[in-house]
């Protein structure tokens, strides 16, 4: 796995992106005795896994024999699958199209051609696929490749029409050319135009069918240098099929038809239909048809061939869906797609070309979708696909992602959501099954939360970096369907153009499984997991009319002095008195303003819920004076205390959903005290704001908003975008899961409308403070409290922290009976920027999770019923000693606060260049940190709660809005984001999981014995009809071709050099390589080996020699005289 260079904090020091330091504050830090365990070498960033559908996909290939699938994109990205499980992501550096993949069958290793007319060449045998190879083509286009099976020789064809070779194991051109003006006839005045098709003939490698764009096929001999056949017509070519005979061969053609040609015959062809096209009676051609992109002839030993083409439709057809045909016998089967095909393929049981194909399967890449149909069973019924590609079923608007949950959370949304699926699969297994899984140890239950545009939400199992869907819930069920045509009153749902039901936020406990979500058209859902059916006779509605507090903005003269307004009081359609539900009566006329009517309509007939996640209450805002509510900005839910509230920019919210009823109802400048220290202050071109009320706030109070909002009809009827200026703006990320446009997912998202003048914007971020982040705690709301009760901690876009003190009623009767009182305590601290994120430290250093109550059945019996409430262990109190600290961070700062003194212990500016889009507190194994992601693309972690930095990396620059919306930390090193509108990017920056993220990861390659080949049979081995061979090195080869011209093409050695080429075990490429190597050393031992028989040979002769003169000189002597 690539890694991230990554400059890391030295312990103490600030990162060059931060200007700050993390400084201690005056006040006795008396808790030395926390020990942070967390240091720099414990982080570490690198991606892990890219799940979804491949954005934009472009190409296909399948391995017959590894049963893997690549899918190439036009961003150049190569997509690898096998076995549900398995998957790998590859990224071209030029970024440039992916026009056609090849694999070397059975080898582990893949040839990808792309728009820049580069070809490469990729090692799959480790886990993360590298490239070994580029050749780089200078004054030639690329439109075509072509690798025979088993060879090391690639065809590349070009725009000039001119056919090049490739040696692929040491990725050279051969001197060997066809040039266009060879391949066609002399007599021919006009260019054949490019090549858009090669293929060898399946019973004679030394033939190859080269198809040219204008209609033009040749049947070219490799060994004669020449054209056997020429084979004219007048409509221009999109592909080429062989029968694998190699006697015949079919082409499909612009005008919807299909001509079958015999080789020896190339004056017309044998067959000519047009498979769509109406046949008329007086023996006239048929009307031309939409073009056949492509098709595909393959036969079966024991029947009919099929025959499988995309497109070649009538123009008159009334369908406008994208089709694939499948022909077979005297049957037609016409299989409408959603989406345009991008290509298709048929999977055959044997990679042998010159064999009976066999047939099983269709592979069929759409725009947005990846689709296999089974040919082996009547009415081709497709395959249940087991991978998330479906992510983008709907746009997705929002992600949430939780790691660490408890276990027994995937097994409950599993067995739910197992009910949900579809029928009428095929009952065979998905045959791309290649691979096998990682061993990674590192396990724990991950879940991502997807919110889309449907309003559903799709709950995913993650876990060990797989990803699988668990449940969905469609929250529209619970509203009207709109109806089409006839007379209605004029919709509501003006807040929204389009998807009213779309997903802004989701809130949601593990623990206890409440589900609250909000949507765009101002609504809150509060869910319920149960795994019983029921029928719900009438849904539960709460209506609340938010009345913010915005003073009319004049001319934006700094010169004019501040002019107080006057507060107008509440209107009298209100909603009603303390603890009864406001009921609003819709106030709607032709003429007059809309008020009091929500943006949607709840269901009035009986639901019936099926297990799973089931409707507790609806909460609706409602229209004030002719201006729709604003969009909900944040969200939470207290499972322990029964409450839930939301914020816009009108105010906060609060909402006990066991009692359905609304506990406040209050606009943002009223939580501020009169003597409050960060009351806004009066700053031109605005004009000051009063609180209403007097100091403090009563217990409860029901909808005090005092003016009328003076906005246009245009800013709230503003599209779910917002302009996005130079500098950083603290109205932004309370805004970020707004910014979503349904039906334009393609769009780039960093394109933004608005009809106001920029000016005009600017001033209306500052004058309104919206609710940005709530955190429910036991805590210390004031600072003479001396043990921690329930209270909710708030912060604002403008940097504020407010705290409200909650006094709940005991639990059991009496909770559901009594009412919850709300009071506020004032402000905590100031930040500088919006608020993200809030959590709780105690006085060891360990996070405080919110309280919860244990998930119980709630459709049990009453008997069974007992509401338990998880008790808050008490942190150990002391006299003048701090119990706990909380941790705020805001887009510009972090700061950690001991409570109930309310002292700031540390201080850490993170950015004053940019600002910061995300912040988590996050768990990891050995301690606790603070988590950002920055718009200029920086990740940091900060120790706690001393804000040490301790990583900062420039990761990712912010090249859209969907990142910034999607961004989300988890615990454990783990994170997340949208990185294309269909695909999901995870991230660790823990080292830990770096270091084990290679054994987690699958293997794409497994060592397979090729199949035999097909038997030739007697008689064809003795008459010589069975498959002729070539030796393509005799033809390609240096030795007989001569080098290529040095400047046609480039070669440029990939990044992994002679180690990816040894890394490349074995198989052609991998072999050769080896083979070369061995030869060398082969030859080096041979020679030392012929030196040593040379000495042996000279010391033999000159033993021979002495031995003569030996014999000689003792030759004529007698015995007694020697």
């Amino acid at each position: 796995m690539k890694k991230f260079n990554i400059r890391k904090v030295l312990d103490g020091l600030t990162a060059s992106s931060s200007s700050g330091t993390a400084s201690p504050q005056p006040g006795t830090y008396q808790n030395d005795v926390i020990q942070e365990t967390l240091q720099s070498e414990h982080f570490q960033l690198c991606k892990t896994v890219r799940h979804g559908f491949p954005y934009q996909p472009s190409s296909m290939a399948f391995d017959p024999v590894q049963k893997i699938l690549a899918i190439g994109t036009q961003s150049g990205a190569v997509r690898l699958f096998g076995r549900a499980g398995v998957e790998c992501y590859c990224q071209h550096d030029s970024g440039a199209a992916v026009i056609q993949l090849q694999f070397l069958v059975n080898e582990g290793a893949l040839v990808s051609a792309l728009a820049d007319d580069s070809v490469h060449l990729w090692n799959l045998r480790q886990k993360q696929p590298a490239i070994l190879h580029t050749l780089k083509f200078n004054r030639e286009r690329i439109t075509f490749c072509h690798l025979p099976f088993q060879s090391k020789w690639l065809y590349i064809g070009t725009e000039k029409g001119n056919i090049h070779i490739v040696n692929v194991e040491s990725f050279t051109l051969s001197g060997y050319v066809i040039m266009w003006n060879k391949a066609i006839e002399l007599s021919s005045k006009s260019h054949p135009g490019p090549v858009v098709h090669i293929s060898d003939n399946p019973m004679d490698e030394g033939k190859i069918l080269i198809g040219f764009e204008c209609g033009t096929v040749v049947l070219w001999d490799l060994k004669c240098k020449k054209a056997d056949y020429r084979y004219n017509h007048d409509e221009a070519i999109h592909s080429v099929a062989w029968h694998h005979e190699g006697k015949q061969f079919t082409c499909s053609h612009s005008d919807g038809t299909l001509t079958t040609w015999n080789v020896r015959v190339p004056a017309k062809p044998t067959i000519t239909v047009t498979p769509h096209g109406k046949q008329p009676k007086d023996g006239k051609k048929p009307e031309p048809c939409k073009p056949i992109l492509k098709v595909e002839y393959k036969t079966t030993r024991a029947g009919d061939a099929f025959v499988v083409m995309s497109g070649g439709l009538s123009y008159d057809t009334g369908c406008r869906r994208s089709c694939l045909t499948v022909m077979h016998g005297k049957s037609t089967a016409v299989l409408e797609m959603d989406y345009p095909i991008v290509d298709f393929l048929t999977l055959c049981e044997t990679p042998y070309p010159n064999d009976f194909q066999e047939p099983y399967a269709v592979v069929v890449l759409l725009e947005k979708d990846l689709v296999v149909i089974d040919l082996e069973q009547i009415g081709y019924p497709i395959f249940e696909n087991p991978y998330p590609l479906s992510i983008h079923e709907s746009p997705v608007t929002c992600v949430e992602y939780f790691a660490d949950c408890p276990p027994e959370l995937i097994p409950a949304l599993y067995s739910v959501g197992s009910r949900q699926k579809r029928q009428g699969y095929s009952k065979k297994e998905w045959p791309i099954s290649g691979g096998n899984w990682g061993q990674g140890t590192l396990s724990y239950p991950e879940i991502i939360v997807t919110g889309h545009a449907d309003g559903s939400i799709k709950f995913w199992d993650a876990s060990a970096i797989m990803l699988q869907v668990l449940y969905k819930l469609k929250t529209a069920k619970v509203f009207e369907k709109a109806l089409k045509g006839g007379k209605e009153e004029k919709p509501s749902t003006e807040i929204v153009d389009e998807d009213p039901f779309a997903i802004q936020t989701v809130s949601w406990c593990p623990e206890s499984r409440m589900l609250c979500v909000a949507g765009v058209s101002a609504h809150v859902i509060i869910y319920r997991f149960s795994k019983q059916e029921i029928t719900t006779e009438v849904v539960q509605l709460l209506e609340v009319r938010m009345q913010g507090e915005l003073n009319d903005v004049d001319s934006p003269d700094p010169a004019d002095p501040p002019t107080p307004s006057t507060p107008v009081p509440p209107s009298s359609s209100s909603p009603t008195q303390e603890g009864e539900p406001p009921e609003a009566q819709p106030f709607t006329s032709d003429d007059g303003p809309r008020d009091n009517v929500p943006c949607l309509k709840v269901r009035s007939a009986p639901l019936k819920q099926s297990p799973g996640y089931q409707v507790e209450l609806v909460i609706q805002l409602v229209w004030v004076s002719g201006e729709p509510p604003q969009q909900i900005t944040s969200l939470a839910v207290s499972s322990s205390d029964g409450l839930v509230v939301f914020g816009n920019s009108s105010g906060l919210a609060v909402v006990d959903y066991l009692q359905k009823s609304l506990l406040l109802n209050i606009s943002t400048s009223e939580l501020y005290s009169p003597s409050d220290p960060y009351q806004r202050q009066p700053r031109s071109p605005r004009k000051t704001r009063q609180p209403s009320g007097g100091e403090g706030l009563p217990p409860l109070l029901l909808s005090p908003g005092s003016t009328t909002p003076a906005n246009s009809d245009d800013e709230h009827k503003q599209k779910r975008f917002i302009e996005m200026g130079t500098h950083p703006l603290s109205y932004y990320p309370s805004l970020l899961l707004s910014l979503y446009h349904p039906h334009h997912p393609d769009a780039k998202d960093s394109s933004f409308s608005r009809s106001r003048s920029s000016s005009v914007t600017s001033i209306e971020r500052e004058s309104r403070e919206a609710i940005s982040s709530f955190h429910f705690s036991e805590s210390f709301p004031r600072k003479t409290d001396s043990s921690p009760s329930p209270s909710l901690w708030l912060g604002t876009t403008q940097g504020t922290v407010l705290v409200l003190s909650l006094s709940l009623p005991p639990t059991g009767d009496q909770r559901l009976q009594q009412p919850v009182e709300v009071s506020s305590c004032g402000t905590l601290v100031r930040l500088k920027g919006g608020i993200l994120t809030m959590a709780f430290l105690d006085s060891l250093g360990a996070v405080l999770p919110p309280s919860y109550e244990p998930w119980s059945e709630p459709n049990a019996p009453d008997e069974e019923k007992t509401r338990r409430r998880r008790p808050a262990s008490p942190p150990p109190t002391q006299e003048g000693q701090d119990s706990q600290y909380a941790v705020v961070c805001s887009e510009k700062q972090a700061k950690v606060v001991g409570l109930p003194s309310q002292s700031c212990f540390f201080k850490h500016n993170i950015t004053e260049s940019s600002f910061v889009l995300r912040a988590d507190v996050v768990q990891m194994a050995a301690g606790l940190c603070l988590a950002c992601f920055c718009a200029n693309g920086h990740i940091m972690t900060l120790s706690l709660p001393s804000l040490r930095p301790l990583l900062d990396v420039n990761y990712l620059p912010l090249t859209d809005m969907r990142i910034a919306r999607t961004f989300c930390f988890s615990n454990l090193g783990q994170a997340l984001y949208l990185t294309s509108p269909t695909e999901i990017q995870r991230i660790t920056y823990s080292q830990e999981t770096c270091d084990n993220l290679q054994e987690m990861m699958g293997e794409l390659f497994t060592p397979l014995e090729t199949p035999e080949a097909p038997n030739r049979g007697f008689f064809k081995g003795l008459f010589g009809g069975g498959a002729q061979s070539l030796d393509r090195e005799d033809l390609f080869g240096e030795t007989a071709a001569g080098k290529a011209s040095r400047s046609l093409a480039q070669h440029i050695p990939g990044p992994q050099g002679m180690e990816g080429m040894k890394g490349a075990a074995s198989g052609v490429v991998g072999d050769l390589a080896r083979a070369r190597i061995a030869l060398d050393e082969r030859g080096q031992k041979l020679g030392e080996l012929e030196d040593r028989t040379a000495a042996m040979m000279a010391s033999a002769d000159s033993f021979s020699k002495h031995a003569h003169d030996m014999m000689l000189k003792y030759k004529d002597k007698k015995w007694y005289q020697l």
